[in-house]
């Protein structure tokens, strides 16, 4: 880290990193980051799940300022509000790759 935080804060960033940890979540995630603003129903369809699990991890990242809503007609749009969260899942998406194929290059060598 280049500037180390507080304790008292660490507890933000542990929030932080337990609302990312959900698979559902990281999958709405890379929807929008790929799709752009969408509304639950196209999400419950690209996503193949409820629109009441849809909706229920779509609240807790919306609470957690990750991704913004607005209403248009009567359908809400979602859309993602964090900058952070591309660079954030580009890093870990990228490193596990990284992991993965070094794995893959042991394992061939043996």
């Amino acid at each position: 880290m280049s500037t180390a935080l507080p304790p008292h804060l660490l507890e933000h960033v542990a929030e932080r990193f337990r609302v990312l940890g959900d698979a559902t979540r990281l999958s709405i995630l890379r929807t929008l980051l790929a799709e752009g603003e969408l509304n639950v129903g196209d999400l419950v369809d690209r996503l193949g799940t409820s629109q009441a699990n849809v909706s229920k991890h779509l609240r807790v990242l919306h609470e957690a300022g990750i991704v913004s809503r607005h209403a248009r007609g009567t359908a809400a749009y979602y859309a993602i509000a964090d900058p952070s969260i591309e660079d954030l899942c580009t890093l870990v998406c990228d490193r596990l790759r990284d992991q993965a194929a070094e794995e893959a290059r042991v394992f061939a060598i043996r």
